[in-house]
């Protein structure tokens, strides 16, 4: 599997670069922009089921960057990453560089090095707020708050027909103690007309390698289809209805042809806007289906690695506000009421974005 994910991608950013995406263009003095997000993010889970631990998570992330625009095409990127969990004794508890390579062809987008995770994050929803857009069985909300830097390649399109985020998300390196882990996926949205879409999307997340300890191989992959119909409707600026089915692949050992597992579920979401307010509803069915990164709430598997034999269902509703503070600043406060088979709990959240764009140059 991972040899043909890495083939896929390498056809990808292939087929980008020779469709146009780099040119011959003059030298040119720099445009220099500084650039910077902050979020700060609460988020209170009180959860006592067999499913998933509660959790509280406090903090904020920043991302701080220079923007050097070489060309019309070519912009090389370079900052600071740095996030501190409230209540911690260290000044930051994550630190990384931000250093990328951006290619801009048009709609187009291709990076190399740190990824754009905080493109995702607006407000939409607290079950929309994943690094990449995926749905909550395929890859949870909160990994934008514990895992909000990423590094590898990025590729995005966005226009008004189709909107796309494909990566590989470097997490791990290989090395003679520990193997190697990383993560590839595509997000796709395709909208046939305005008040109906088709979303395809697939995540793999792979720990392997060649060398590395006694840890196994393993694959954990998901794919998702489905279809989203609304528009306005009386008061409501938007009424929309998604519904999208999911198969899942757990191989935990390669080793062990017999832990495999294959799943199936069916993802239903209902989502009513009166701006500044949004109302939803979650439905979800799922029989056999587990995936590594996915929110345990709608997995096939216990907390103490069980696996669940029978029918999962999965509801939530939840109602949130959004705040506008600036141009592209916003604060979002969120109530959810989660039902796990019979175990009913409810969730707080609230998240603040601040951004800004500062051209240093003309």
């Amino acid at each position: 599997m991972p040899h043909v994910v890495r083939m896929l991608v390498l056809t990808g950013v292939y087929g980008f670069l020779i469709g146009g995406a780099v040119r011959p263009a003059l030298a040119q003095v720099p445009k220099l922009t500084l650039d910077s997000s902050l979020v700060f993010y609460g988020d209170d889970t009180e959860f006592s089921n067999p499913f998933r631990t509660g959790q509280t998570l406090l903090g904020t992330y920043g991302v701080v960057f220079l923007d050097a625009a070489l060309s019309e095409r070519l912009t090389v990127r370079a900052g600071g990453f740095g996030n501190w969990h409230f209540g911690s004794n260290r000044a930051i508890d994550q630190g990384r560089p931000v250093l990328a390579l951006v290619v801009k062809d048009g709609q187009s987008r291709f990076v190399l090095g740190t990824l754009d995770t905080t493109r995702h994050i607006t407000g939409a929803g607290p079950d929309r707020t994943g690094p990449h857009g995926l749905l909550p069985p395929m890859q949870k909300e909160t990994l934008s708050f514990e895992r909000a830097y990423e590094s590898g390649v990025q590729w995005t399109v966005d226009s008004d027909r189709y909107t796309q985020d494909a990566w590989v998300n470097w997490q791990r390196q290989n090395t003679r103690l520990h193997r190697e882990v990383f993560d590839v996926g595509i997000a796709t949205l395709t909208r046939l007309r305005p008040e109906v879409a088709i979303r395809g999307d697939l995540h793999v997340v792979h720990q392997g390698g060649q060398q590395g300890g006694v840890e196994p191989v393993g694959d954990s992959l998901a794919v998702a289809a489905g279809v989203e119909v609304g528009g306005a409707l009386d008061r409501f600026e938007r009424v929309s209805l998604e519904l999208v089915g999911l198969g899942s692949r757990y191989v935990p050992d390669r080793q062990h042809s017999n832990d495999n597992q294959a799943g199936l579920g069916t993802f239903l979401r209902l989502t009513l806007v009166d701006d500044p307010w949004r109302v939803h509803l979650i439905l979800w069915r799922a029989h056999g289906y587990i995936k590594i990164e996915g929110d345990p709430l709608y997995l096939s598997i216990r907390n103490n690695g069980t696996r669940y034999r029978g029918i999962r269902d999965y509801a939530e509703v939840g109602v949130s506000r959004r705040f506008e503070l600036a141009k592209n600043s916003f604060l979002e406060t969120s109530v959810r009421l989660h039902r796990a088979e019979n175990n009913y709990e409810v969730s707080l959240r609230i998240l603040g974005v601040a951004r800004f764009r500062l051209p240093l140059t003309k």
